[in-house]
């Protein structure tokens, strides 16, 4: 069957990898870059340690959880503390400035280039980074975005304002009642606009760069693309990593890259036209544009 088998490529200092990188987005005539949750823990965006100590120690102390992702599946007792908690964490991940230049080195690297972004990250780092909005499909949410729990309707709401609030006015790990977000159509709960199961609101932004992502696919078929994969695990393989690898094989010019600390591999049918560099994907971009 299809890509049932797995290679690992490596190289000692991966010094020839990247310069086969380098020729590659110096001569593709587009490039897909297919970025992953480890391109942003790569550009500082940690869950656990003392960035988690720094913001949650009280939650921790509380519950026992020693990471942000576990508690955002935690059954806090009241909205007040649910959105005490989420506000924090939404704040950190989404409206800081963390970056350590890894989202702003890919810019650089690609501004001037024929590309499009497809991502499952929800952080909005690539548009702080300067990358065109109308080139980039966030395909699970944004951490920006609020939603009907129902949902009632597809629509979604900017949060900046109101989670600045929950952050200035919480007390004792609740924030007060009347910053409990409601869905102004229907009244009921607000929920973050996050994939994770069959309520996720797909509003009109997010058709419109689902079909921008498909024209860019289509207006670059039979051109030398290159697919670059950067930090895609298995969690969620069928939006870009298998996706990139079925493009690659049914297209001759077509070319694979996949950066990614412990995870850099591509199947048997494309090797000839793969790069995998197991490396810090802040380092290898580094080396790429030059420091």
């Amino acid at each position: 069957m299809f890509l049932q088998k797995k290679i690992m490529k490596y190289t000692s200092d991966h010094l020839a990898e990247i310069d086969r990188l380098k020729k590659e987005i110096d001569t593709a005539d587009a490039i897909v870059i297919g970025a992953g949750a480890g391109l942003s823990t790569a550009a500082g965006f940690t869950y656990s340690g003392e960035r988690f100590k720094k913001y949650f120690s009280d939650f921790e102390e509380k519950y026992g959880f020693h990471d942000m992702y576990t508690g955002g599946f935690f059954p806090f007792e009241t909205p007040e503390e649910m959105w005490a908690y989420w506000s924090r964490f939404i704040y950190c991940n989404r409206y800081m400035d963390i970056d350590n230049g890894t989202y702003k080195k890919l810019f650089e690297i690609m501004k001037d280039k024929n590309y499009f972004v497809i991502t499952t990250n929800v952080d909005h780092q690539f548009q702080k980074a300067g990358f065109d909005k109308s080139r980039l499909f966030y395909t699970q949410g944004d951490y920006g975005l609020f939603q009907c729990s129902e949902p009632c309707c597809q629509k979604t709401y900017d949060n900046e304002e109101i989670i600045k609030d929950m952050i200035e006015f919480q007390e004792n790990m609740k924030i007060p009642k009347e910053l409990v977000p409601k869905c102004p159509q229907c009244g009921k709960p607000m929920i973050m606009n996050l994939r994770s199961d069959d309520k996720f609101a797909e509003d009109n932004g997010w058709h419109d760069a689902s079909r921008r992502y498909g024209e860019f696919l289509r207006n670059t078929d039979g051109q030398h693309i290159l697919f670059l994969e950067l930090g895609v695990g298995f969690n969620t393989p069928a939006i870009i990593k298998f996706p990139f690898w079925k493009m690659t094989a049914n297209a001759p010019n077509a070319f694979y890259a996949c950066l990614n600390y412990g995870e850099a591999f591509a199947p048997d049918e494309i090797a000839e036209r793969s790069i995998c560099i197991n490396s810090d994907i802040y380092d290898i971009l580094m080396q790429i544009g030059g420091n």
